[in-house]
């Protein structure tokens, strides 16, 4: 072994290194204080997510370390920084809800940075074996935090249903990759591309279609979606916006690393699932939406049609198609966490309240409120010039580029669809009968909003250099 492997090696991991050790004395000091320390919990958690993303940007070099299992670019620094911030303001907005909840448990923040953690080596894995590390990390902290408030039947039935469903898509997963590693002779990406290169054989296609649909059912891409609308609308609302956030763009940034890093001499087999996915997302996201009545099983809704458009950009194979991608979920993730900010701000002396009518009136009772929740849902239904017209345009014009005709219509047509159910809320706020008026906002729910609400509305004047780092990220495949 050369001098200094090693110390390199735990260079470039030492993000994840940080949030791993950072967990376990968290977990300890927890044990040992119970749960009087559980607000101070939050505020460490996030000083050390913080620390983590600081140390990836200023620090960490880049690399391909531990026998080419573990890879750190410019497109994987750039989706970690994604799952910390989204992690960081999933964690700062569960400060309040814990305390009015009555639940607060220390447990919450260390299971997110554990999650965290998987999926930082999620999105950095090269090898199949580390990618189901990651994988499995992330999820098994996801299963505890969905019933993490045990004295509520939905959130136990919600853990209950994502870990038997979870449990599914990974033997699926695994079976995939038993597959690929059985006809391939390799867990490396680099050497599955490198067998694949020659002609394929029927083992090594099944393995791709088993493999995307374990995946698949991490980004909620119909039809492996069914856990979604039970698990968002049964899980604390926190963790709802948690996992309506940062663990999509882990797992759409993990699907792309599989895609074009091994399976890249098999493009035209994977991108045929990937346009069936991306199809099927988009027109039961639009329809199955529009009779709800819970804004938090909507917004479940609302996630899987959004996956399905970006799934349009990766369907598209080329470093257009994944540059859209990039910038899809940068503006996705963003607007999911100031959506969530309002609804975790719906709340009256007695408690939370889910319902959509619950908004009757808000522009009256909460003007501010009203007028960043209104851009917010604009920006959702793709309406220009706010920032989720352009993450439309650019997975749609890379459709167009690859002559996917067909999939880009039916995206535009899937879009117009799913704005009724925006446009829906939108006429509840401003034109229907006020009801009582929430309790004040939260200050940390005030940031986040405000921080998605002005990003959203002025994506334009930042437009330029989002899409130079989404090309710069996409660079790394091309």
């Amino acid at each position: 072994m050369e001098p200094g492997t090693i110390t390199f090696n735990l260079a470039v991991a030492i993000p994840e290194l940080m949030l791993a050790v950072g967990a376990m004395v968290l977990l300890m000091i927890g044990a040992f204080t119970g749960e009087k320390s559980a607000r101070s919990m939050h505020v460490i958690a996030v000083a050390l997510i913080a620390a983590a993303a600081a140390v990836l940007v200023y620090t960490a070099p880049e690399g391909v370390v531990f026998s080419d299992a573990f890879v750190s670019d410019r497109f994987a620094r750039l989706m970690k920084l994604l799952v910390l911030g989204g992690s960081t303001f999933a964690i700062a907005m569960s400060y309040g809800f814990a305390r009015h909840a009555s639940y607060g448990r220390f447990e919450y923040p260390i299971l997110v940075v554990l999650a965290t953690l998987g999926m930082m080596v999620m999105i950095s894995a090269d090898d199949l074996i580390a990618l189901y590390l990651g994988l499995e990390m992330q999820a098994l902290a996801l299963y505890v935090a969905a019933a993490i408030n045990r004295d509520s039947l939905r959130a136990s039935e919600a853990g209950l249903k994502y870990f038997v469903l979870g449990a599914l898509s990974s033997g699926m997963l695994l079976y995939g990759m038993s597959l690929i590693y059985g006809f391939t002779g390799h867990t490396n990406f680099a050497g599955i591309a490198e067998a694949m290169a020659a002609e394929r054989q029927l083992g090594e296609i099944f393995g791709i279609v088993f493999m995307l649909a374990g995946i698949a059912f991490k980004v909620s891409a119909a039809p492996f979606h069914m856990w979604t609308p039970d698990v968002y609308e049964g899980a604390p609302t926190p963790v709802t916006a948690f996992f309506a956030a940062a663990p999509k763009v882990a797992a759409m940034a993990m699907m792309i690393r599989v895609t074009y890093g091994a399976f890249e001499h098999a493009a035209a087999d994977w991108q045929q699932i990937i346009a069936f996915l991306a199809i099927a997302s988009m027109l039961l996201g639009a329809f199955a939406a529009i009779g709800q009545t819970n804004i938090k099983r909507l917004m479940a809704y609302s996630s899987i049609g959004h996956m399905g458009f970006a799934l349009v950009g990766l369907a598209a194979g080329t470093q257009t198609g994944v540059s859209g991608v990039i910038i899809y979920l940068i503006i996705y993730l963003i607007m999911t966490l100031g959506t969530f900010a309002c609804i975790l701000a719906m709340r009256r002396e007695d408690g939370l309240v889910e319902d959509i009518s619950e908004l009757s009136g808000l522009s009256r009772t909460h003007p501010m409120m009203a007028l960043m929740l209104t851009a917010l849902m604009f920006s959702l239904a793709g309406i220009p010039p706010l920032a989720g017209f352009w993450a439309k345009y650019f997975v749609f014009l890379a459709a167009v580029q690859a002559e996917l005709y067909v999939l880009a219509v039916i995206g535009v047509l899937a879009s117009v669809v799913g704005a009724f159910y925006y446009l829906r809320i939108v006429k509840i706020m401003w034109f229907d009968e006020p009801e009582s008026g929430f309790v004040p906002m939260a200050s940390e729910l005030r940031l986040v909003l405000g921080v998605s609400g002005v990003f959203t509305i002025f994506y334009v004047v930042v437009a330029g250099p989002v899409s130079s780092i989404a090309t710069g990220a996409a660079r790394t495949f091309f």
